[in-house]
């Protein structure tokens, strides 16, 4: 497929009330896994792309591996590919429209570009106007290529905490329209999912709405017939992969036993994934 073919079947697959559910990747192997499993497309995980690469999350990593792994996933799997860019890896909006031109000459078709603020900053977020030009520069580097990037723009009104919790509702309402004005094709909600808030967020947001799962959170069902367009879990799979590590050294190092790698991938069943 074309990178143009792929964007466009990306963006068919948001669908309210059908939504796409991604299991976020963090290399080639957790990808083709993913893929293996009937996904029609992979995300990856910023958090866990740093992590793998040795990396704290949070606009740390080097782009250049991190645009690496990006380009090898893509390159690995036969579905389309949306890239998690965190702020854009970039000081300023001309920086982001440079990123997302790599972005695309790496072979995904779409990003997740979050408005949270550098930790220099004294707001956990971004002006909504300062967001709104990075993602109005976005929009136009995928223009300028030709391809019509998906754009999920996210925004952590709910996950930093920022604000009354009475009125966070209305400040992620004003910076989702302000975002899909710049030229967002959805919105990206993480940090709720309780049921009564996400259908506000549904009914309130002129895109297809983006919301974060994990363990505790309403089953796909629920969420869908809710009317999100987009379920995805994030870092929590690399986590929980990170806990099975942990959990196998531990024991190794202590009981000197080996229960904790019950379950695991057979040798064979993963040196084909390559095959």
């Amino acid at each position: 497929m074309t990178l143009k073919y792929r964007a466009t079947a990306f963006a068919a697959l948001h669908r309210p009330g059908t939504p796409l559910v991604l299991a976020n990747a963090w290399d080639v192997a957790s990808a083709r896994i993913i893929a293996a499993a009937g996904a029609p497309a992979i995300a990856t995980t910023s958090a866990g792309v740093a992590w793998s690469l040795g990396y704290p999350d949070g606009d740390a990593v080097d782009v250049d591996r991190a645009l690496d792994v990006i380009a090898r996933i893509a390159t690995a799997v036969a579905v389309p590919v949306t890239a998690d860019i965190e702020s854009g890896y970039a000081a300023d909006a001309a920086g982001v429209g440079r990123t997302v031109t790599r972005v695309l000459e790496a072979g995904a078709v779409g990003i997740n570009l979050e408005d949270a603020a550098p930790p220099s900053d004294d707001s956990p977020l971004r002006p909504t106007a300062e967001q709104a030009e990075r993602i109005a520069t976005a929009y136009a580097a995928a223009q300028a290529q030709g391809v019509e990037l998906y754009l999920n723009a996210r925004t952590d009104v709910y996950l930093r905490s920022v604000g009354d919790p009475a009125g966070r509702l209305q400040a992620t309402f004003e910076r989702a329209a302000a975002y899909v004005e710049a030229g967002a094709s959805g919105i990206f909600v993480p940090g709720i999912t309780e049921p009564a808030t996400v259908a506000e967020l549904v009914n309130g947001i002129a895109a297809p709405v983006n919301i974060l799962v994990g363990p505790g959170a309403p089953p796909v069902g629920q969420l869908a017939a809710l009317g999100v367009a987009r379920i995805s879990t994030g870092s929590s799979l690399a986590a929980a992969a990170y806990a099975v590590a942990q959990r196998a050294a531990h024991e190794l190092g202590g009981p000197g036993t080996y229960e904790a790698l019950a379950g695991e991938l057979g040798y064979g069943a993963l040196n084909a994934l390559f095959g």
